[in-house]
């Protein structure tokens, strides 16, 4: 059997310095932007690095004590859009930065998170940033929470979006005051019967959502008791199925109100399949105003987070030097009024 050619050896750091005629130690400071080298010099062995195809090790780098450019994103669900435009906002913000970022996900699962977070340790990721909601039982994120301080404690910096009962920098969304002026706004149209179709019940965002719709739904005389509530998956699927049961256990219902747009663009697939009209039949509203709201037919009224600036943010955060004490970032929110939404018909 023929032996197969060997492949080129990569271009060492070494090989850099005696290509630009200089030590190995400024041949290193100048690669990392560190002090002690001229802008001029920094400039020549950064040329010849590119010349000679050097590409800088940064686990390497990180092993040796040096600051990794690798961001650890982590989120509940890569094909759910609002992790997807936080995701957008974060990669983003790293490329601007020259950092790279290596994401993962959990499927909403307590265990994968904790496993996610120590793999990244593992591989010498020095910052990490958490995206999804936290659980409504402190006690699911306790484990979690002794890997972060671990984590932290050890010099790593970490920033949540979303998460309440962590002592770390946290980006927390407007849910309950989206969820007032969402359940304000079907309020002001006439809608009294209304259902809503939420995700897990363990999810502080969904606590936090339906809090809101509490708020303004008592605020305004009416008994919270008598509001029909399914729960389901936070996906397409989850919100046509809720609505299934939600309808055909409640049929004269005039709105429904979905926790997330994934879950209201199935519950409006379901009911337009259904024989349903709307808005002129039943309304529906979702909540986070992503990208496919706009798009549906009819148009979604929605809740928008700034979902791609808590990514933003969430970065700026993580990047920051530590604080005595965890920074809070809250965002706001934005109704938006659209085609799926209207007063209740005639009774």
């Amino acid at each position: 059997m023929a032996e197969r050619p060997s492949l080129p050896s990569p271009p060492r750091l070494v090989d850099v310095a005696k290509a630009a005629g200089v030590s190995l130690a400024t041949a290193s400071r100048a690669m990392t932007g560190s002090a002690g080298v001229s802008p001029e010099v920094a400039a020549h062995v950064q040329a010849i690095a590119s010349q000679v195809g050097y590409v800088p090790n940064s686990h390497a780098r990180a092993l040796a004590g040096g600051q990794a450019s690798m961001v650890g994103l982590i989120v509940h669900d890569v094909g759910d859009p609002y992790f997807a435009e936080i995701a957008r906002g974060v990669l983003r913000e790293t490329e601007s930065r020259g950092y790279l970022a290596l994401i993962s996900q959990t499927e909403r699962d307590p265990r994968a998170e904790l496993s996610r977070v120590r793999a990244l340790r593992a591989h010498r990721v020095t910052s990490i940033v958490l995206a999804g909601s936290g659980y409504v039982e402190a006690d699911t994120e306790a484990d979690l929470a002794a890997e972060l301080r671990s984590f932290t404690g050890a010099g790593g910096r970490v920033a949540v979006i979303g998460r309440h009962h962590l002592a770390i920098d946290a980006v927390l969304p407007d849910n309950a005051a989206g969820g007032a002026s969402l359940m304000r706004h079907l309020l002001d149209l006439g809608h009294r019967r209304l259902g809503v179709i939420g995700g897990p019940p363990n999810l502080t965002t969904v606590e936090d959502r339906l809090a809101g719709l509490r708020t303004a739904y008592g605020t305004a005389g009416l008994d919270w008791d008598t509001v029909p509530l399914v729960h389901g998956d936070f996906t397409r699927e989850g919100g046509a199925t809720a609505a299934a049961r939600l309808l055909r256990a409640h049929p004269d219902l005039t709105a429904v109100v979905a926790l997330n747009d994934p879950m209201a663009v199935g519950a409006l697939s379901w009911l337009l399949n259904h024989g349903h009209r709307v808005p002129g039949e039943i309304s529906v509203a979702g909540f986070d105003d992503v990208p496919v709201a706009e798009d549906v037919y009819p148009a979604l009224t929605t809740v928008r987070l700034p979902m791609v600036g808590m990514g933003r943010q969430a970065l700026e955060l993580v990047l920051k030097p530590p604080a005595a004490r965890p920074r809070r970032r809250r965002t706001r929110h934005e109704l938006v009024v659209r085609a799926s939404t209207a007063p209740p018909p005639p009774r």
